[in-house]
């Protein structure tokens, strides 16, 4: 990830030992995993709930800009249909003037 080898490491250690001395270089470095380890949770925790939405995102995929969403017919009823009776006047509208 960084390109750090064996001896840079051995390297680095070596001047935080003596920076840092020998009492406060394990408890830097037990502090520094915990750290490491919430930060690990975090963004687990985050990358589940970006996959959740993105789950949910395919399940109801949303038109593009500017695309009409094209209508899918309905599905034709099962069974055989009544016949509409030709006799049966239409029924009359409560909503349009009578005798106009």
């Amino acid at each position: 990830m960084f390109n750090i080898g064996m001896p840079e490491l051995i390297v680095i250690l070596v001047i935080a030992l003596i920076v840092l001395g020998p009492k406060r270089l394990p408890e830097l470095a037990r502090s520094l995993g915990k750290s490491l380890n919430e930060f690990r949770r975090a963004s687990s925790d985050l990358r589940r709930e970006f996959l959740d939405v993105q789950e949910e995102a395919r399940v109801d995929p949303s038109p593009r800009a500017g695309e009409v969403p094209k209508e899918t017919p309905a599905p034709a009823p099962a069974g055989p249909q009544p016949a509409a009776s030709p006799a049966a006047p239409p029924a009359a509208n409560p909503r349009e003037p009578s005798g106009g």
